[in-house]
């Protein structure tokens, strides 16, 4: 008789508490709002994205269960793709309030491909991670890797990172001959944010 009368009180308990956390979970959603990301162009579509210095993916996914919430308050928007200037944009969130963001890349002006280079291919999962060659952003993995897809460096050593939140960083040298078709196939291992590397969050 004592256990079952000790079982209902605990029960009871529990009850009380997910009663009493529930409506705070429920206002912490209703006041955020959302931002959704458009690009005219498949560049703008390809940018990686980040919000205030965290990458949070590439524009044409970040919709759905990948969407944008944010809390009310100013964001620092900057969108990147190799060979663009950079897209910056500060937005302000209101509570429950949905605003659309159209990222607009242009190009770097002055920029030259390499007269000699060499093939790199990138087969990556999960594709939505973030490449960086020699500490610089190159794009998504989904858009550097496949049967078509391969990035053209100039011949030499050369630093490939990948990164995304939630899994272990993964990098390596490759050192690359002119004319060379070289690959690089890894599959990130998952982990806490706190694997996530320094070059998803300080762009």
């Amino acid at each position: 008789m004592h256990s079952r009368f000790h079982l209902i009180s605990v029960t009871l308990i529990l009850i009380s508490f997910c009663i009493g956390i529930a409506p705070s979970l429920a206002q912490d959603n209703e006041v955020m709002g959302e931002v959704k990301f458009e690009g005219a162009t498949k560049i703008d579509r390809d940018a990686g994205v980040w919000v205030d210095g965290e990458y949070v993916g590439y524009v044409k996914e970040l919709k759905g269960d990948k969407r944008v919430m944010l809390l009310p308050g100013k964001h620092h928007i900057v969108a990147k793709e190799a060979g663009y200037n950079d897209f910056v944009q500060d937005v302000v969130v209101e509570p429950k309030q949905v605003q659309t963001l159209p990222v607009q890349m242009t190009r770097v002006s002055g920029a030259e491909t390499p007269k000699v280079t060499s093939d790199l291919k990138l087969t990556i999962e999960p594709t939505r991670a973030a490449v960086f060659v020699d500490d610089k952003y190159v794009g998504h993995a989904g858009e550097l890797g496949g049967a078509l897809h391969s990035l053209q460096l100039p011949p030499g050593t050369h630093h490939i990172k990948v990164e995304l939140a939630g899994y272990r960083t993964f990098d390596t040298d490759v050192t690359l001959i002119a004319g060379q078709k070289s690959e690089v196939k890894t599959e990130l291992v998952k982990g806490s944010i706190e694997d996530a590397g320094s070059e998803i969050k300080k762009h």
